[in-house]
């Protein structure tokens, strides 16, 4: 097979692997309350379902990076992807809600890789300007299944049932592995001992981080015991990472200044993004008295926005990248306040189909960036720092929404309104640190004449 047949192979099976996760996840939020219903689970304990995913994925996935530079990216996301389809099975076969949790559980561990080992795999397998391109590409395939995750989770709930959701992800997994059969396999050249301490300390910090931001509006004051594991697994993880040689994530990534600038900036535009994700369509059924194949309907606008996100910010080169997540963040943050207080559906619509689309870009420039910025032998080590940063963000975008906004929850009018609010606060002060760093080194770099 030739080498261009071989990227083709790769750019499908890792978008149709980030289709699939991305689909599960919309798709999912529509079944809870048929889930509750079914199990006899009341909502704080529904919030589980969801809970156990996060939080499995998000522990794993930065030892899923380096993983995945030391025995193949590849074959890491092949591995993932056939166990995803096997997990999603055990969810749809789970007759009680604690046996479907610790499915979900599983199914976070093992699709933790999928999107480190696939950004790992493009960098490696693309060569300098085409990689974004194609890393964008992948998320935009993606990103269909952020579009038609409420339609299809509806529609599957409505005409069969909540097992039918997970009975999609099986066919949809396996044929994104069968398509990196025919890619080519790529790991990191360099050797070196994977540093078993600091990640399982880096395990504890995640996984502690995660809790909190999921479960705080639930457990309130109860949560203090988990803040206080979060702050011995930081203390531990630091001293682990100050004495070994070989250290979970290299200190040179972490001082790259545009590394971490645009990981910051994908960060706070992953928050905001599920804010919009979970008010919007509540509001247009509650604020605008949409029925729900309408609201599905009308929400398209907004998610085929961000679903056209990847591909707009693999055409960003990597020098650009960080004005443009600024610039981004700015106009984000205007749409979501806008959004927040359109008077029109017109409007509604309109503002927060603007304001998913320049999240998205924001949110896809920290991965299609950042992969263009570090040497391809670390690329599993720097996707997985960046896409555990951005998931435990997705964790704090609910928190901006409050008690109402997790799972069997009900959202209220000036809690979604405050959500956006805090939403575009948080896009603007992003956006004005980030004009201060790129206006600071343009003063600091030498003028030629």
């Amino acid at each position: 097979m030739t080498g261009r047949a071989a990227r083709r192979w790769a750019v499908t099976g890792v978008g149709l692997g980030a289709f699939c996760v991305q689909l599960d996840s919309f798709a999912l939020n529509l079944a809870l309350p048929r889930i509750g219903r079914d199990l006899g689970a009341s909502g704080g304990h529904l919030g589980w379902v969801v809970s156990a995913y996060l939080l499995a994925c998000g522990t794993l996935m930065l030892g899923a990076g380096r993983l995945g530079d030391r025995i193949g990216h590849r074959r890491l996301l092949a591995w993932s992807l056939i166990s995803f389809a096997l997990a999603s099975v055990l969810c749809a076969l789970a007759p009680r809600l604690a046996l479907l949790v610790a499915a979900r559980a599983v199914q976070g561990a093992v699709g933790a890789p999928i999107m480190p080992a696939g950004l790992a795999l493009l960098t490696n397998t693309f060569p300098p300007g085409p990689r974004q391109r194609a890393i964008g590409l992948a998320l935009g395939i993606g990103g269909i299944g952020t579009a038609c995750g409420p339609l299809v989770g509806g529609a599957l709930v409505q005409a069969l049932s909540w097992q039918a959701v997970f009975w999609l992800n099986v066919p949809c997994a396996l044929l994104a592995a069968w398509c990196l059969t025919r890619a080519r396999e790529s790991r990191s050249t360099s050797s070196g001992s994977t540093d078993l301490p600091g990640l399982a300390a880096a395990g504890v910090l995640v996984a502690s981080l995660a809790l909190l931001s999921d479960r705080i509006p639930i457990w309130g004051r109860h949560s203090v015991r988990v803040a206080a594991a979060l702050g011995v697994a930081l203390a531990v993880l630091v001293a682990v990472e100050r004495r070994t040689a070989e250290p979970l994530v290299r200190p040179a990534l972490l001082r790259d200044g545009r590394f971490m600038a645009l990981t910051a900036a994908g960060a706070v535009a992953n928050a905001a993004t599920v804010v919009v994700l979970l008010v919007v369509p509540w509001a247009l059924q509650d604020t605008w008295g949409l029925d729900p194949l309408p609201a599905a309907v009308a929400f398209l606008a907004p998610a085929a926005a961000l679903a056209a996100a990847g591909p707009a910010a693999g055409r960003v080169g990597a020098t650009a990248a960080v004005t443009a997540a600024t610039l981004c963040l700015l106009g984000a943050a205007a749409l979501l306040y806008a959004t927040g207080t359109a008077a029109t559906l017109v409007g509604y619509l309109s503002a927060a189909a603007g304001s998913a689309a320049l999240l998205g870009i924001a949110n896809a420039l920290a991965m299609t960036a950042t992969q263009e910025l570090v040497r391809p032998e670390i690329a599993g080590e720097a996707a997985g720092l960046t896409k555990t940063v951005l998931t435990l963000a997705a964790g704090l975008g609910v928190l901006l929404i409050g008690p109402s906004g997790g799972p069997g929850g009900r959202l209220t009018r000036p809690a979604a309104e405050h959500a956006l609010t805090a939403a575009a606060i948080a896009c603007l002060a992003a956006a004005l640190l980030l004009a201060c760093r790129v206006w600071r080194r343009r003063r600091s770099s030498p003028t030629t004449h």
